[in-house]
């Protein structure tokens, strides 16, 4: 499991840390409590975070997180909708690349570090051209991750798909794209980070994409309000500030994407 795997890195990280005296120390501003070991999970998605590789934007990012700190992050790996559920009890510290809504934004905060396009990703042979043509046709079923949401126009379909029993819920990306690949599904819903894996699995042989002609959404740090009080997430926020600003942030996205796309997820304008 991705503890062993991140052991030894994270001692490290933690040691050099404490060798150097973190970056909130050196500036004389006050950095987060770290008088108690934090949690973090990760969730298996594509170039976010990937199990079988250990490596991921997600990943680094919370490398980062740790070594600038100074603080013991436990890292972990959990489904989607789990996160959602530990966050709001508060039996979670963090998670990364999270979206918010209304719900969401009462039991969590967010630190915002990019921001991104949902696109629908369909059968060929489906016939599929536009959105309103998977809406009509009641033979076409949408997969989707449990507990996921979109952008506007993405989460208004899935809510009428689901709302006439046509939407298959999965746990992660691959049963989707086994569905997807023979049939039981006819589209589900994806973003930049999910691209490499069609080509790697042949999949963008048998689909197209369709755009949602949504803005751009925000993603960030996660931060459970129950676990973390105003005062320390407003440290946690600065930390993610800081990493945008000299240009961390841009850096690991460059290691995954091309510099055009990568600049193009890092420069926004948070909300």
């Amino acid at each position: 499991m991705i503890h062993r795997g991140l052991t030894g890195l994270l001692t490290l990280l933690i040691a050099m840390s404490i060798l150097s005296g973190n970056a909130f120390a050196q500036s004389g501003q006050s950095g987060p409590d770290c008088s108690r070991p934090f949690t973090l999970a990760l969730h298996d998605h594509g170039l976010l975070y990937s199990l079988e590789t250990d490596t991921g934007i997600d990943k680094d990012f919370a490398d980062e997180m740790i070594r600038r700190s100074g603080c013991e992050i436990r890292v972990s790996l959990m489904s989607r909708a789990r996160i959602w559920k530990l966050i709001e009890s508060g039996a979670l510290d963090f998670s990364l690349s999270g979206i918010t809504n209304e719900e969401r934004d009462g039991y969590a905060s967010f630190a915002w570090y990019f921001s991104d396009k949902f696109y629908l990703l369909v059968r060929k042979d489906a016939g599929i051209h536009q959105l309103s043509d998977f809406e009509h046709n009641d033979r076409f079923q949408l997969g989707v991750i449990r507990s996921f949401r979109y952008s506007q126009s993405a989460n208004e379909l899935v809510d009428t798909l689901a709302a006439g029993n046509r939407v298959s819920q999965a746990g992660g990306l691959e049963p989707l794209y086994q569905a997807l690949m023979r049939g039981s599904i006819q589209g589900m819903i994806i973003e930049p980070f999910d691209y490499p894996a069609l080509d790697e699995k042949r999949i963008r042989d048998i689909t197209t994409i369709i755009e949602f002609n949504d803005a751009a959404v925000p993603h960030g740090l996660i931060m459970s309000k129950k676990a973390l009080s105003p005062e320390e997430r407003e440290k946690w926020r600065a930390l993610v500030a800081a990493m945008r600003a000299d240009g961390t942030v841009r850096r690991i996205f460059r290691k995954y994407f091309k510099p055009e796309l990568a600049d193009s997820m890092v420069d926004f304008t948070t909300p």
